[in-house]
């Protein structure tokens, strides 16, 4: 991966070479450590694929009454943990009120004094988005196969940044009322309710016209057409410097969107073994069997 023409990873040990290229532990730390909580900012850290560019836009679209004057989500709500590598100041006035960030961070990790918005998702739906968001950025398309992409998604890391701790992590503070847990399947099918419950979190004033819009400007109809706002070009365009990836890749992060949809991509052993990962790390914890009795619990706690 060192000669000078621009190439993504045709194996994970490549990728995980670019990966350390990318993300570099010290700068992510420096990150972090240089955001300073408001009581009133908003938090958006789901785990990665797991709803995090559609909370973004909801929120955005709550507190601008429909602002797409930018180039990449990520400007106007920027991500705490790469500031440092984006060269963004955190600090830096934002567009509206009430502030809001990107993160995906577990509890733990977070810094403490603001408000926190989690959306968590399927395992096995995350893994499949995940794996199509690499392939053909930082992998080579057709290079790796879901199975093999899907061997760093069963492990626990032991560094807090993995699904599983992340969403241990998360659901402990589910009573926590500056902590709101929602989940991707029903925000899918319950919008309408998903968006009201936003904005009451976060303190905006909805009124039927701000419902309408966001509701428009959220949907993955409108986010498929306008998907230039939505596919990582700052992330992207320090990737092809950093890791000499080439120009123009496919970074999107707003594709399918779909429940369940791992049902027709993921190989029935890798769903088998994502199962037992639940059984080992979750379980014991949170005292779940799987995933859809934890979305039930968490659905139930949802106003109606």
């Amino acid at each position: 991966m060192d000669d000078e023409t621009p190439r993504r990873a045709r194996s994970m040990g490549e990728m995980a070479k670019l990966q350390g290229r990318m993300f570099k532990p010290d700068e992510l730390g420096a990150g972090i450590g240089s955001y300073r909580p408001r009581p009133s900012d908003i938090v958006i850290s789901p785990s990665g694929k797991c709803g995090t560019t559609w909370l973004q836009q909801t929120f955005h679209t709550l507190r601008t009454r429909g602002d797409m004057d930018f180039d990449d989500i990520s400007r106007v709500v920027p991500w705490i943990e790469t500031s440092r590598l984006l060269g963004l100041d955190l600090d830096a006035p934002q567009r509206a009120e009430p502030r809001g960030f990107k993160s995906h961070l577990a509890y733990d990790r977070m810094p403490k004094g603001a408000r926190y918005v989690v959306s968590l998702r399927d395992p096995k739906d995350a893994l499949v988005s995940m794996y199509r968001f690499m392939d053909g950025w930082f992998l080579e398309p057709g290079a790796v196969s879901i199975s093999e992409f899907a061997q760093g998604w069963l492990t626990d890391r032991g560094d807090g940044s993995g699904y599983w701790h992340h969403l241990t992590s998360w659901w402990e503070e589910r009573d926590n009322p500056g902590v709101l847990l929602l989940s991707y399947e029903n925000m899918s099918s319950q919008p309408e309710a998903h968006v009201r419950e936003l904005a009451a979190f976060c303190g905006i004033a909805l009124d039927d016209a701000l419902l309408a819009l966001t509701l428009e400007q959220s949907s993955l109809d409108f986010m498929l057409q306008h998907k230039d706002r939505f596919d990582d070009l700052m992330m992207r365009q320090a990737s092809e410097a950093r890791c000499n990836l080439p120009a123009g890749s496919d970074s999107a992060k707003v594709r399918k969107g779909a429940v369940g949809g791992h049902r027709q991509e993921l190989p029935a052993d890798i769903a088998a073994a994502v199962d037992a990962v639940w059984t080992k790390l979750v379980t014991p914890k949170l005292g779940f069997a799987d995933y859809a009795a934890l979305e039930a619990s968490l659905r139930a706690r949802t106003p109606a």
